[in-house]
């Protein structure tokens, strides 16, 4: 052997070696779950059984990402921490901070199409008086669908224990006015409601359970092959896991799995009460609902699972497309001629302002500037949204159109002379000109304020309560929809 193929051999080994030496410091520095502080599970098919429903499930997502725990129905949650605090690093790929795991399944055909999600919602919170405990102020990440309309905040489930030896539904009230039940199915014998020598913090009769609901991706239209899919960024068992090291995360602003997968989460995606984004420094805890009510049929109901979390090693050498657009789902068949769509640009996960350009597969179906489709024929359609300035950044959204052409007594109430008055308010506003409507009251961040069904235009709404500022009063009936902004002075 030459001299200088020596000295390439012994470079090329101390590279490896350097190479082995890093990532076995990046292992040995990844911070996984030190520490689980709370464990409260809804009622659910997984409750009060081994391994995801009982308390060891809580240290079993401790110091790895092969855990195995379910949060059950809506609004069971758990509260962890690391042993450091995570910082909301500007050199962390992509600038994402954390990453937690659950178990999504993907479509076999197609890698990139998760069809079983079970979306629960991430909130931070920095210990600011530390004294070690989760006693500060909660701020949630503003995932995908944070601000769309179909999203609930401040919403609340009572369940009540059935008192039943064996499975059996469990019923529940919410804070809407709505019941139902978790319903029992015959994989899953034992109780779902928490049982007290597992989890004595629970109350033996009811408990009622808070957070932020999302609308679920439930498909039941094949009852053998029941679905449910993910939303585009910001949720946790959303996404499937990829490999490792598992400190390198996914860009969560492409639909393709790239590094360790999992649901990457950026503290700067923190909002606080108003919807309004915060900028944290750094985090010490971590709180995941199940953000979905919902049934599955024969699978049960949808209930959120993590099997750990770590935080991310940071690399500015790592970049990726950092922009993306989210049409709110849509019908399978829209019927009529008009339907009000909700489209976000993001960037780097926080909402944007961006300029958006629509375009249809047909020339009978457009949508305005107010995102309100508009087609003039039955058929199939699809519509891309775009960047105006990127158009590499755009989503795609298909549906049937089942036009029905409205009749000259009854025309759309979308393009009649509503109005809400006085306007400004002070005490309570009318609407004119429309009856069995649904008015929906909105902050100017998108929060929902209140709803009132069934709607008549000779009824009055109560706007005494709003602090003053500028609100968004959204009118649907049918298939249609109009936003008007209201002053409350």
């Amino acid at each position: 052997m030459t001299f200088n193929n020596l000295k390439k051999l012994i470079m090329y080994k101390k590279h490896i070696i350097f190479i082995a030496i890093f990532l076995n410091i990046s292992i040995l520095n990844a911070q996984y779950i030190s520490k689980v502080l709370e464990y409260t599970p809804a009622p659910g098919q997984f409750i009060n059984s081994s391994p995801w429903g009982v308390p060891s499930s809580a240290n079993s997502i401790i110091g790895k990402l092969t855990g195995s725990m379910s949060l059950g129905a809506f609004g069971g949650y758990v509260i962890f921490k690391f042993d450091n605090p995570v910082k909301n690093d500007p050199n962390n790929p992509f600038g994402v901070d954390f990453t937690i795991f659950g178990n999504p399944l993907s479509n076999p055909a197609n890698q990139s199409e998760v069809i079983w999600a079970e979306q629960g919602i991430v909130s931070v919170m920095k210990d600011e008086n530390n004294n070690g405990l989760p006693d500060d102020t909660w701020y949630e990440l503003a995932g995908s669908d944070y601000f769309f309309s179909s999203t609930i905040k401040n919403y609340s489930v009572t369940y009540t224990n059935p008192n039943q030896q064996t499975a059996a539904d469990v019923p529940w009230v919410d804070n809407q006015g709505n019941s139902g039940f978790v319903l029992k199915n015959n994989f899953h014998t034992q109780p779902y409601y928490p049982l007290s020598d597992s989890f004595p913090a629970i109350n033996t009769t009811s408990y009622t359970l808070s957070g932020t609901r999302i609308a679920d991706e439930v498909d039941t239209t094949n009852p053998s092959y029941v679905m449910s899919y993910a939303k585009a960024f910001g949720y946790v068992d959303n996404q499937v896991r990829g490999t490792a090291p598992y400190t390198l995360p996914d860009n969560p602003y492409t639909r393709k799995k790239e590094n360790s997968g999992g649901d990457a989460f950026d503290i700067d995606w923190a909002v606080n009460e108003n919807g309004e984004y915060v900028d944290l420094d750094e985090i010490d805890f971590i709180k995941v609902h199940n953000a979905v009510l919902a049934n599955a049929g024969w699978l049960g109901e949808i209930s959120t699972e993590i099997t750990g979390a770590v935080d991310v090693t940071p690399d500015a050498s790592i970049s990726g497309i950092l922009d993306m657009i989210v049409i709110k789902s849509i019908p399978d068949t829209i019927t009529g001629h008009e339907y009000q769509l909700e489209v976000l640009p993001f960037h780097k996960g926080r909402k944007t302002n961006d300029e958006i350009v629509w375009s249809s597969n047909t020339p009978n179906a457009t949508v305005n500037q107010n995102n309100i489709l508009s087609f003039t024929t039955s058929g199939n359609l699809t519509l891309t949204v775009s960047l105006k300035n990127n158009s590499d950044i755009s989503a795609t959204v298909s549906t049937y159109l089942e036009y029905k052409k409205p009749s000259s007594e009854n025309l759309p109430f979308a393009y009649k002379s509503i109005t809400v008055y006085p306007n400004p308010a002070s005490e309570f506003i009318h609407i004119n000109k429309i009856n069995n409507a649904s008015i929906t009251i909105f902050n100017i961040v998108g929060n929902k304020i209140s709803k009132t069904n069934n709607y008549s235009c000779n009824q009055t709404i109560s706007v005494k309560h709003l602090p003053k500022g500028v609100y968004i009063i959204m009118i649907q009936k049918d298939n249609y929809t109009k936003k008007i902004k209201f002053l409350k002075k």
